[in-house]
């Protein structure tokens, strides 16, 4: 099984002539890894709103004639895998809220409000009426709901009362805002295109295709508002002592060639096999990638080991995807049609699988079977990234503890049970070792918080 991915996010203001759906398009396009359920775009043209949001990828859900009936230079744009609501249309994003005295406002969230079911049930005690089962919600309702004198002062009051994960996207007729909670949980990145043009997104990966004049992260609870003329104001509304900046964007989520730090995810992950055939070497005929997540992993392990790398493993891009399969028998029978072996290559030889991170472990059993069969002498199991111990509570769909494989039993039982000769996990030192130095969050692998600082690597439980 492989994890659910996060939600990603676009905000555009455009100059000129240009459309803004049409950026908040592609933006979505490139960040189509990030959720793969639904996505919607909502534009502002003067005072007028349009909107247009459905299930499925982004390209099936938009075209040329859609877009160009989403008016504007504002827009705001989403792609979702749920992590919170059930999958029903009135969760897909953006939310559209009509606010007494100003008009409609529009969001866009990726992250989880980790005091939202308490929030929701003050609000309904008001008498406020949800639409959605979607967390994000709250947040609207609560903007709603300010008394404050200004969209900014109300989006700050709203905020002010939410626990949790958030990378926000925000856009009315008067503007554009790009919001972090301050943990900075999740990615946002602001880009200034040479025309002028403002875009936030998820990611830097959504943003290459532009000549850019300007690059900046959005920090750990900053807000930046770009207005309808293209004035920029920064402020830090919330502070915190310590980053809590998601693992798992390095070690999966954040598409390969997004940068952070100057480096690309690439880059990281690369190292991470090296410090991985550092940590856990073994004696090998190939190194051998699990597609597509491990292979930057398994290049590096290759590189540093000397060992030979294999596409041994690859996947057919026809079959449906495993975990969304509702019962056991039914995930491992795709996970067999999923794979393709080569089988001449695989005989007699000992094999290094490396993959970016262990579950349930349906899928590693599966493969060590398959392996076995195809007549491998040695099938060892190296994942980069710690063993996965505590479920996510900040928008990681991280099963229950009881579903993870790595709560229970340790390595050398996991490689009993699945049907390998060794299994090893990259250490949270050695993952630290490589990364840019912050704040982490590590509470699915037993650290509530973990940091990189002047070099060194700190864990504070």
């Amino acid at each position: 099984m492989k994890l659910k991915e996060e939600c990603g996010v676009v905000g555009v203001l455009t100059r000129d002539k240009v459309q803004a759906s049409f950026i908040a398009y592609r933006g979505l396009l490139k960040l189509q890894h990030r959720g793969q359920e639904s996505a919607g775009i909502v534009t502002f043209s003067g005072n007028e709103y349009y909107l247009y949001k459905d299930f499925g990828l982004v390209s099936q859900i938009f075209n040329g004639e859609k877009l160009k009936k989403l008016k504007g230079k504002i827009a705001v744009g989403h792609v979702r895998y749920s992590t919170s609501g059930k999958t029903e249309k009135e969760n897909i994003q953006p939310f559209l809220v009509n606010l007494p005295r100003y008009g409609y406002v529009a969001l866009a969230h990726n992250g989880h409000i980790s005091n939202a079911v308490s929030l929701r049930r003050g609000l309904e005690k008001e008498g406020v009426i949800f639409q959605s089962t979607s967390d994000t919600e709250v947040i609207l309702h609560l903007i709603a709901k300010s008394k404050m004198s200004d969209l900014k002062e109300r989006v700050k009051e709203a905020l002010s009362k939410v626990e949790g994960s958030y990378s926000l996207v925000i856009g009315s007729h008067e503007g554009v805002y790009g919001i972090r909670d301050p943990y900075g949980f999740r990615p946002l990145f602001l880009g200034k295109l040479e025309d002028g043009s403002y875009i936030f997104a998820s990611e830097t990966c959504a943003l290459k295709e532009y000549p850019l004049s300007e690059l900046v992260e959005v920090k750990p609870g900053e807000m930046i508002y770009i207005d309808k003329d293209g004035g920029v104001s920064r402020e830090i509304f919330a502070e915190s002592n310590i980053s809590r900046f998601c693992l798992f964007e390095f070690i999966y989520f954040s598409r390969p060639d997004s940068i952070y730090d100057g480096k690309t995810v690439y880059h990281y992950r690369k190292e991470m096999g090296k410090v991985l055939a550092k940590e856990a070497p073994v004696d090998a005929d190939w190194v051998v990638p699990v597609p597509d997540s491990g292979i930057p992993a398994a290049i590096g392990y290759g590189e540093e080991s000397g060992i030979p790398l294999q596409m041994l493993l690859m996947r057919s891009h026809y079959v449906g995807r495993t975990f969304i399969q509702p019962k056991q028998k039914e995930r491992e029978s795709g996970v067999r049609m999923k794979f393709l072996f080569i089988s001449d290559l695989i005989k007699g030889k000992r094999i290094v699988l490396v993959d970016d991170s262990l579950v349930r472990g349906t899928t590693g059993k599966i493969l060590a079977e398959k392996l076995r069969e195809e007549g491998a002498k040695e099938v060892h199991l190296r994942l980069s990234s710690p063993p996965l111990i505590h479920p996510c509570y900040y928008g990681v769909d991280i099963p229950n503890t009881k579903e993870l494989i790595s709560y229970y039993y340790s390595p050398e039982e996991i490689s009993r049970i699945l049907g390998f000769d060794s299994v090893a996990f990259l250490s949270i030192e050695g993952l630290l070792s490589i990364l840019p130095e912050r704040g982490y969050c590590g509470e699915c692998f037993g650290k509530k918080i973990v940091k990189k600082e002047k070099g060194k690597v700190l864990l504070i439980v």
